[in-house]
């Protein structure tokens, strides 16, 4: 499928009009491309409320222009949510080899990031998707540290699971709601490294959403083998229910 195409298939499949759009599956940043992106988007009346973004450059690598680069295409990718009239991004936090984890510097990056984003109206979130490099309290203390409401928390409900047991999701979700804004994933488990599934407690995991207030978009995320459209569907029809 053409990238152009999502949001009118997305539409007839599960009448759902807001998209979250992942930057590998882009064909082409040009300009004209994002602006046949947009037209098409809005012909299915449509709109593009997030992109997910990777960076490949650290945030907190000890090499300076490491760090630089990764300010450079997270601007890059600012800019085309804006060509897109997105409201937000998620730049991913890459890990760096030989390099911890280090809150002072990711904070010293995103911090010049969210001082971009401010200028173009537009919210940088960041998501606990990497165990190690994005761990949902390392994010947390960077998003502390940054202070900024242009960088802002994106719960996953299942990512914490990968390397954690349910203990640990549900104090990270916690963390990770009560710094959320503009987006969130849903999904009702996760597959680890070694093919281990574990489940999600939709119920529980809403209740924190709702807790919080957390009055942005859910994204559904399903990404198990087999046919994702009836799963996809039953995602949506929980999701509706239980934020009713």
């Amino acid at each position: 499928m053409e990238l152009k195409n999502f949001a009118a298939h997305v539409a007839e499949k599960f009448n759902v009009h807001k998209i979250e759009l992942w930057s590998p599956l882009f064909p082409s940043r040009e300009p004209r491309y994002l602006d046949e992106l947009r037209a098409a988007t809005e012909k299915a009346h449509s709109a593009v409320v997030d992109i997910a973004a990777s960076v490949d450059h650290s945030q907190y690598a000890d090499d300076p222009e490491e760090r630089e680069a990764a300010v450079k295409v997270s601007k890059e990718w600012i800019d085309i949510g804006v060509a897109l009239g997105s409201p937000s991004i998620r730049t991913h936090i890459e890990g760096a080899k030989g390099s911890k984890p280090d809150v002072n510097r990711t904070a010293d990056t995103l911090s010049r990031v969210a001082e971009y984003a401010a200028k173009k109206n537009l919210v940088v979130h960041l998501e606990n998707d990497d165990p190690v490099s994005e761990d949902a309290f390392f994010i947390v203390q960077v998003i502390e540290k940054v202070n900024s409401p242009w960088l802002r928390a994106l719960p996953d409900f299942g990512n914490s699971l990968a390397a954690h047991d349910e203990a640990f999701q549900d104090r990270a979700l916690e963390a990770m709601f009560s710094h959320a804004y503009g987006i969130c994933h849903v999904k009702d488990g996760e597959v680890d490294d070694q093919g281990k599934a574990s489940h999600v407690d939709l119920a529980k995991a809403f209740g924190t959403l709702k807790k919080h207030g957390y009055k942005g978009y859910c994204s559904i995320e399903y990404d198990a083998p087999g046919d994702p459209y009836k799963p996809t569907a039953e995602l949506v029809e929980q999701t509706v229910k239980y934020l009713s």
